[in-house]
């Protein structure tokens, strides 16, 4: 078969999937030099009931006698065009292949928003190329970039986000939104949408799992990240998250229009993640039928529903028997329209021309431009955690390059396929003549201790299972063992190259990489007491309900071939070690006059999305390749590719993520000293795997962040060194101004990352140890100064006040602090804020429960299925409201099933017995009703101490 060139294929698919010609009659919602409300309201007074649902849909069908084309929400842009599924092959993913930028978290960690916004515009155009050339396949809403808080590195996603910081987060999504969107002061060049709201930071049962928010914590860290790019016009939407947040659905959280909503003057487009309302029903159960759960979907502020692929009948079925059960009104659906088409019209979907942004095509698609912009890019991100003096490297004669990601680049979930590789070694090689290489892994073979024969691939098709069949160790029967992190490995095959591999029972070998939505090539190889070892299958899919092999581990069929059994039923291998590349490493390193180890994670391997990390750890076989090498020659540098932070140490340690095809140039321009790196870490690398638990989300409590950590950390939020060195004088506050001179005291130019920090030493409410206020990038050539400013409003230092439910300023003194990291203050000083003293509580006012002081036990839930937030308990369960004063007669809105009580206590949860008030059964948890109980008026703190499953909604202690 003639293969058609790229350019020429996607232009001729171009034409054959053309929008439907126009009707004859010229609209107003036609004409561009009308307002966009005029041409939205003519547009959706001119649609039936089905097109305007149908709309609401993420695979909208064209509307052909309104000349109106096909239109698909969600091409995944995250760090580059990923991919997208057809309208007529929705099962099967559809790769890009254009530029692949470094991974989300690698863009945060140049803390340059003027690079990642011509990141952004990048991906924008590239995405308009791919438009061009099929529109069906290739939509202009985006889904990009996810602004979820990577508060725990052990999150799957953590890959998929920026930084634990809001501000930070909030920076570079703004400038990567701007550049998605371009520059046009009307018309998009894509359309941003934000994932994931809110507080989505754990794959671990997502879609059952509640994130309890506390006010000030909602109000402070969770919701800033988002603000910063929608109030700046950033992004058009924001897409709901799996999880629920204080008992409450993401996907019918009313803050989407309410909170949301009142961040810009813009129209916002909000689409629910894959899959969401339907969650509502078949898994989380909150809703008892689909009408109901795809009405609340729409009246929370949902506007696209990303279900069912391309089928649009279930959702319009429903939405139509919503109608009719009164649940939704056809003013609803016009609200939700109304977002579609404003959308729509701002990417030119209706007008003549197409907008100016058409006359885009597919020749900016992995141009010469973008891929310098991401080799640049990659240098910038790239974060030196430890130099020894190795670096930069001065042109060494030889060197040996090694380790499992020497050689080969990998792409991620939220990538296209990567065009071209520039690995680590071809870097290398480009400026070193005499370069040795190797894997560093184990070539071991398995014998089964039983029948004392070897696990043994039999072919690369998928009937192929491994068996056991050779009596001696052959190339079928030898695995090279890559230890990627947190004990997980793959095993590939000496003889065809092949990866072993799960097939839902059986094992065989027919996979080339790790890739799908059940990654089914990984195992953990277990050493027993005996020295045997049980080898446990990891594939991803073992989570699912339906896998119904909870433990599953390698046994052998009675036919001989290797299968998936319980782990009592588990067969017992001799970890065989037929040749050793980490000793063959450090001999090539000894010969070398430089090493370079590279080392890290697979984007698919032991996390990802839907599947979060057990611990930080790099795996066995990667820490005993660095320590050999560094053993065999001291001038070693350690070159550590990963996801996410890992606990892993060197003399000298750079770091970069999975940064796209350009990733050995980038990381060659580093090491040799043609870039000085400059990257800093966007998160907190924990020093240990005593983490507290992942679905904890109260960082005040946890100390997770740097906001709130006190423990020494591995490397620190802000973390990174130069090949020079920065001398800082001279820090001033006048006005709302910080300014501080920085110079370059050293013999290289280079880039500092110049951080501004506060620190509230009194406050009526718990701060942080120390907050991000402020950061540059700034360029200086040896012995150059400059004096960086930053703007420091007094509006920026207010806290939430959850006693009154707003924003205030107190009068405080701050602590201003500068430095190259959280942990590196180079200069301090201290401004004196002129605010407000908070008042003591009255609680004789009615006060929300939810609007404690402290807590211990408690859960946050859902007032209402619509509304509300409420806090539920069990016995021995508190909550306290301090610094304040009540009077002698409590009354309370309550609900409980059972029924139950609360104590009522002074100073602590075991302190004087105020009152204990009775709580009748209220019939259900959404039916309340009010209890009364006499007490001793006060001042000072009281305790609310649950001894039944209640909940309470609100409260107040009036004076009799």
């Amino acid at each position: 078969m003639r293969k058609i060139p790229l350019l020429a294929a996607l232009t001729l698919t171009a034409s054959l999937l053309a929008a439907p010609p126009a009707h004859a009659e010229a609209y107003p919602f036609q004409n561009p030099a009308l307002p966009l409300e005029q041409r939205v309201s003519d547009l959706l007074g001119r649609l039936t009931l089905d097109e305007k649902l149908s709309l609401l849909h993420q695979s909208q069908p064209a509307i052909p006698r309104l000349g109106i084309a096909y239109h698909k929400n969600g091409t995944e842009a995250l760090h580059g065009v990923a991919w997208s599924n057809h309208l007529n092959d929705n099962w099967n993913q559809k790769f890009a292949s254009g530029t692949v930028f470094p991974q989300a978290v690698g863009l945060a960690s140049t803390w340059d928003p003027e690079l990642i916004k011509k990141v952004g515009s990048a991906v924008g155009d590239e995405t308009r190329g791919y438009n061009a050339a099929d529109p069906v396949l290739w939509g202009l809403q985006v889904w990009a970039p996810v602004v979820d808080l990577l508060r725990d590195p052990r999150a799957g996603r953590n890959e998929e986000g920026y930084s634990e910081d809001p501000l930070l987060t909030g920076a570079i999504s703004t400038a990567y939104g701007k550049g998605l969107q371009g520059d046009d002061p009307f018309y998009l060049k894509t359309a941003p949408v934000l994932k994931h709201y809110l507080a989505y930071n754990n794959e671990t049962n997502r879609s059952l799992t509640s994130s309890n928010l506390t006010p000030k914590l909602k109000h402070e860290y969770y919701e800033p990240a988002f603000k910063a790019a929608i109030s700046a016009d950033a992004a058009t939407g924001v897409m709901a998250s799996y999880n629920l947040v204080n008992g409450r659905p993401n996907h019918v959280n009313p803050d989407l229009d309410d909170v949301v909503r009142s961040w810009t003057d813009k129209t916002l487009y909000n689409p629910s993640d894959a899959w969401g309302p339907h969650a509502l029903t078949d898994l989380e159960k909150y809703y008892d039928n689909k009408p109901e759960a795809f009405a609340a979907v729409l009246k929370a502020g949902l506007d696209s529903f990303t279900i069912d692929n391309s089928d649009i009948s279930v959702m319009v079925t429903n939405l139509k028997a919503a109608l009719d059960q009164g649940r939704l009104t056809v003013s609803d659906v016009d609200k939700s329209v109304r977002s579609v088409l404003s959308i729509r019209t701002r990417l030119g979907h209706f007008d003549p021309d197409g907008g100016p942004y058409k006359r885009i095509t597919a020749d900016v698609i992995n141009s010469a431009a973008h891929k310098q912009l991401n080799r640049e890019t990659a240098g910038k991100a790239a974060v030196l955690l430890k130099n020894s003096g190795v670096l930069p490297l001065a042109r060494p004669k030889s060197a040996a390059v090694v380790g499992p990601l020497s050689a080969k680049l990998y792409r991620d979930w939220y990538s296209g396929q990567l065009p071209y590789q520039v690995t680590p070694l071809d870097g290398i090689k480009e400026r070193v003549s005499d370069v040795t290489t190797g894997e560093g892994l184990e070539r071991i073979a398995l014998k089964h201790l039983d029948s004392g024969k070897y696990v043994t691939a039999t072919g690369t098709g998928p009937d192929d299972n491994a068996a056991l069949t050779d009596t001696a160790p052959t190339a079928a029967s030898q695995w090279d063992l890559t230890d990627w992190t947190g004990g997980v490995s793959t095993l590939r095959n000496a003889g065809n190259g092949r990866l072993l591999g799960g097939d839902w029972r059986s094992l065989d070998t027919d996979d080339a990489e790790p890739d799908g939505w059940y990654v089914s090539q990984q195992f953990a190889l277990e050493k027993q007491p005996d020295g045997s070892h049980l080898i446990r299958y990891a594939g991803f899919e073992t989570v699912e309900s339906w896998f119904a092999l909870p433990d599953a581990y390698v046994g052998i069929t009675a036919e001989g071939t290797l299968g998936l059994v319980p782990k009592a039923q588990a067969a017992k291998f001799a970890k065989e070690v037929v040749s050793d590349g980490v000793t063959a490493a450090a001999a090539q390193a000894a010969e070398a006059e430089v090493a370079v180890v590279v080392v890290g994670s697979h984007p698919f391997v032991a996390g990802r999305e839907f599947h979060d990390r057990d611990n930080l750890q790099l795996g066995e076989g990667q820490r005993r390749l660095i320590e050999a090498v560094r053993k065999a020659n001291p001038r070693t540098v350690v070159v550590l590719e990963t996801s996410y932070p890992v606990i892993v140490d060197a003399p000298t340690l750079l770091w970069t993520t999975h940064a796209g095809a350009e990733t050995g140039h980038a990381i060659a321009d580093v090491l040799f000293g043609d870039v000085n790196p400059a990257g800093r870490l966007t998160q907190t690398w924990p020093a240990t795997d005593e983490l507290p638990s992942l679905l904890d989300y109260d960082l005040t409590k946890t100390g997770m962040t740097y906001l709130y950590g006190n423990d020494k950390p591995l490397y620190a939020f802000g973390h990174g060194l130069s090949y020079t060195t920065f001398a800082y004088q001279g820090l001033r506050v006048q006005g709302d101004r910080v300014s501080v001179k920085v110079t370059n005291t050293g013999k290289a130019r280079g880039d500092e990352v110049v951080q501004l920090y506060t620190h509230q030493r009194d406050s009526r409410f718990e701060q942080p140890v120390k907050q991000l206020r402020g950061f540059q990038r700034v360029s200086l050539n040896p012995g150059q100064s400059r004096t960086v400013t930053f703007p420091l409003k007094k509006s920026d230092l207010a806290v939430w006040d959850h006693t009154r439910n707003k924003w205030t300023v107190e009068n405080a003194t701050h602590d201003i602090l500068v430095g190259s990291a959280s942990d590196r203050i180079r200069q301090s000083t201290t401004l004196r804020v002129s605010g407000e003293t908070v008042p003591v509580r009255d609680l004789t006012r009615a006060t929300r429960a939810m609007d404690f002081d402290d807590y211990s036990g408690v859960a946050f839930a859902d007032e209402s299925k619509v509304s509300g937030e409420v806090v539920e308990g069990s016995a021995g369960d508190w909550v306290s409201f301090t610094g304040a004063t009540w009077g002698s007669r409590l009354t309370a809105a309550v609900a409980s099933v059972g029924g139950g009580s609360f104590e009522v206590r002074r100073g602590s949860p075991t302190g004087q017995l105020l009152a204990t008030v009775q709580v009748p059964a209220t019939g259900g948890i959404y039916q309340y009703g009010t209890v009364n109980a006499a007490v001793k008026a006060g001042t000072g703190s009281v305790y609310l101490v649950f001894k039944g499953d209640l909940r309470i909604k609100d409260f107040a202690f009036t004076r009799s």
